[in-house]
């Protein structure tokens, strides 16, 4: 475990304010689109974050499959273990590390369900297996071998087997609301930069400008 005592360092290369688009989305937009470049693997994985109904924190990987001014969009099955979180605390959070880049991002909001018409329209956009598999596993439920999971995936198969696959009503989209993005920037010495946005909801409902602040590492 030679990586436990390892010192890298971050380099020079700056994150300034100056630098940053003004909303955070697009900055966030510009960063996916450099690590795509940069051939990160799985460039839109992040690491979500929920609260269950214990308090008890759980995070794993999703993949995030859109991203505009509304927010982050991505699917599962909603009677999962974060589906069930989400139901009963919609405080996330979303981790989108590209380490080699030195660049992290965190951001924090709710998760909403999206409207059946975006969660039909992004699982027929879907390969035929994989809206296959979203019928053959009940997700985050315990099986006996790993066999009797391939034997329900190959079921769901034959049952759609040259037809089109429905979306299931347990399966669908969760768009994240951002109340606060956060860009962090890997420098020398871990003097990283940190730049913060955060915006908050009026009395009128509707969500106020971002406001930018540095923070110290």
């Amino acid at each position: 475990m030679d990586s436990l005592n390892r010192h890298e360092d971050y380099g020079q290369e700056s994150l300034d304010e100056t630098q940053l688009q003004s909303d955070p989305i697009d900055q966030f937009k510009v960063w996916l689109s450099e690590a795509e470049a940069a051939q990160i693997y799985e460039p839109n994985a992040f690491v979500l974050g929920t609260v269950d109904e214990n308090s008890h924190p759980r995070t794993r990987t999703v993949l995030l499959k859109g991203v505009d001014q509304r927010g982050f969009f991505f699917a599962t099955n909603y009677l999962s273990r974060k589906g069930e979180a989400v139901a009963v605390n919609n405080n996330v959070s979303a981790t989108f590390g590209w380490y080699s880049m030195y660049r992290q991002v965190l951001i924090q909001g709710t998760a909403e369900k999206v409207a059946a018409a975006e969660s039909d329209e992004y699982h027929a956009s879907r390969p035929h297996d994989s809206q296959v598999a979203a019928w053959s596993s009940q997700q985050s439920q315990p099986i006996d071998t790993r066999t009797a999971l391939d034997a329900q995936f190959h079921q769901a198969l034959a049952k759609f087997e040259n037809t089109d696959v429905p979306r299931p009503d347990y399966w669908g989209g969760y768009r994240i609301i951002p109340t606060r993005i956060e860009f962090w920037k890997g420098r020398t010495n871990r003097m990283h930069d940190r730049i913060e946005f955060s915006r908050s909801l009026g009395a009128d409902g509707q969500f106020g400008d971002w406001q930018i602040q540095r923070l110290q590492p």
